[in-house]
């Protein structure tokens, strides 16, 4: 959709951003604090470099009982971070969440949620990109998450991805001195 260049856009506007995929890449990195518990419950996942997200993704895609085992190591560890975030950044006048599994997760406890959306052509377009991507686990992913529309809905602002770079960062810019306004 679009995410991490939007959290780049208002961390260039001054904004602290927290990076919900960034914080547990190093939680399950090298030395990683949460190796133990995924290793304990998802033996041969974990190494010196960290997880090894091929083995432990294979234990748990498409396995909801494992994936909800793995979101209970993992969400209640991201969420002690976000918190810790807050504190470090109490003063700002505003704060982002990047927080890709918002809705799924239940971590709406915040006073705007932006979603950031493109067209789906677009959408399938960037991550079909991605590299080790395919049409069926494309699908698989999309099956797990909230529909765009329900998102699009849910939300207090969205932002177009499916525009120009510069017409996205002029949206951002708007609403970054909205919300600084409104505070």
């Amino acid at each position: 959709m679009g995410k991490s260049a939007v959290a780049a856009m208002f961390a260039d506007l001054g904004v602290p951003v927290f990076d919900a995929d960034a914080t547990v890449h190093a939680l399950q990195g090298p030395g990683g604090a949460l190796l133990p518990a995924i290793e304990a419950a998802f033996p041969g996942t974990t190494g010196p470099d960290g997880v090894d997200r091929a083995r432990l993704g294979a234990a748990v895609f498409g396995d909801p009982a494992q994936r909800r085992v793995l979101e209970g190591i993992v969400h209640p560890a991201v969420g002690a971070e976000r918190r810790a975030f807050l504190a470090r950044h109490a003063a700002a006048p505003l704060v982002v969440f990047d927080i890709p599994l918002l809705f799924e997760t239940g971590a709406t406890q915040v006073d705007a949620v932006a979603v950031v959306s493109a067209p789906a052509e677009v959408q399938r377009a960037r991550v079909l990109a991605r590299p080790g991507m395919t049409p069926e686990k494309f699908a698989q992913i999309l099956a797990l998450q909230v529909p765009d529309a329900e998102k699009r809905a849910r939300a207090d602002h969205v932002i177009d991805t499916g525009a120009s770079l510069a017409e996205t960062r002029a949206a951002v810019a708007a609403l970054v001195r909205q919300l600084r306004g409104a505070g």
